[in-house]
């Protein structure tokens, strides 16, 4: 069996602020995406609600590449944003913007979203962070998907930064999660038996006019429907560069583990949704803190200990692709927290220095427009 490309491609959404007020700018000027376009054709694109901008990079053989090409793109936003007093934040949701006032973009697409969706739609004041890992056998790029599900919460745990919502410590470190849930179709996958089980069931929908096509399956994993890739879309967006690029490469070395089993017609234990579904629970709640279950020990597992399995379990696959450091980062992320651990550690610390509660909420945006742009160079 011919080994897949196993290529990388990152597509992360942002928040534009204003620099002074630090709340979500509604109607960013037009003439601002269209000085980014201007600077990355093709890669900078506006997302379903004005206040976001969504970046996608090209096809990247190696973490590397995907590193440098997602910096460009996150240096080209902030320093076009920048001359407008705005700046893009990296995080899954705002710390205290509500989203009333929100408007979505006037495109085809998401005047029909807007349409069909109703009030959900207009609450989509979240971002997240896709992976694309190219997979050219449409079977096999299925029986990984269906494999990858069970991993699919550890990635969320190490992703977290969405735990405010309109000013409010939500005591979830993914509450991005809770407000995309009231869409339809999202969630974790059902397995498939092949990729012709999945294209019937995608018809019957289609058929049915409950969709026009896959692009409207919102799960947390799923084919591509434009590029031989299979998507990887449970994460937050990563605050900091590095992590997101951490995030990457796990998932990269995870799916080629899992093609090294199937060449020995081995495949990773079959979990029934209900488990998954359980774990991906106290990922969103927790994140790294309550650890996650084992349903072959039968028992809650620390973090820190899963994640040294799941490294002992990819080092082959880390040396194939020369990932080490970047995976050697997912330690560091355990060890100093997430964005949403980072976010409510401000928050607390300001009010326990006298700082009012929007001070406080200021406070972390400030960090937060900080962080995006930590190790990127502002291209002006």
């Amino acid at each position: 069996m011919q080994e897949p490309a196993f290529t990388l491609g990152l597509e992360e959404e942002y928040l534009l602020v204003d620099r002074a007020s630090r709340d979500i700018v509604p109607s960013p000027p037009e003439e601002m995406l269209a000085a980014c376009q201007a600077k990355a054709p093709d890669q900078i694109h506006p997302e379903f609600l004005r206040c976001q901008i969504e970046v996608g990079t090209p096809v990247c053989r190696t973490v590397q590449e995907a590193r440098a090409e997602l910096a460009r793109l996150r240096g080209t936003v902030a320093g076009v944003a920048d001359a407008y007093g705005l700046a893009p934040i990296a995080a899954s949701t705002h710390p205290f913007a509500a989203w009333e006032p929100q408007k979505h973009t006037n495109r085809d697409r998401y005047n029909m979203l807007a349409r069909d969706l109703g009030a959900p739609a207009r609450r989509l004041m979240i971002c997240g962070m896709h992976v694309h890992a190219g997979i050219e056998d449409d079977d096999l790029r299925i029986d990984l998907m269906n494999q990858i599900r069970y991993f699919l919460p550890h990635l969320l745990a190490l992703s977290t930064s969405s735990p405010f919502w309109r000013g409010r410590v939500m005591e979830r470190k993914s509450y991005r999660l809770s407000v995309w849930h009231e869409l339809p179709r999202t969630g974790m996958p059902d397995a498939f038996d092949s990729y012709g089980e999945y294209l019937h069931h995608v018809n019957v929908l289609v058929k049915t006019g409950v969709i026009e096509d896959a692009t409207k399956l919102w799960w947390d994993i799923r084919p591509s429907t434009r590029f031989p890739t299979l998507e990887m879309r449970i994460t937050d967006i990563c605050t900091r560069l590095d992590d997101a690029i951490t995030i990457a490469a796990l998932y990269q070395c995870l799916l080629r583990m899992l093609w090294r089993l199937k060449l020995r017609n081995v495949a990773w234990r079959p979990y029934k949704n209900l488990f998954i579904e359980e774990n991906r629970w106290r990922a969103q709640r927790y994140g790294l803190d309550d650890g996650l279950v084992d349903f072959g020990r039968g028992e809650i597992v620390a973090y820190p200990d899963l994640l040294e399995e799941i490294l002992d379990l990819v080092r082959e696959d880390a040396e194939h692709f020369g990932c080490q450091a970047e995976l050697e980062n997912a330690r560091d992320i355990v060890r100093r927290g997430t964005s949403a651990h980072r976010q409510v550690a401000i928050y607390n610390e300001a009010l326990e220095a006298g700082a009012t509660g929007w001070e406080a909420l200021h406070k972390v945006v400030d960090w937060l427009a900080e962080e995006t742009v930590l190790g990127v160079e502002p291209v002006a």
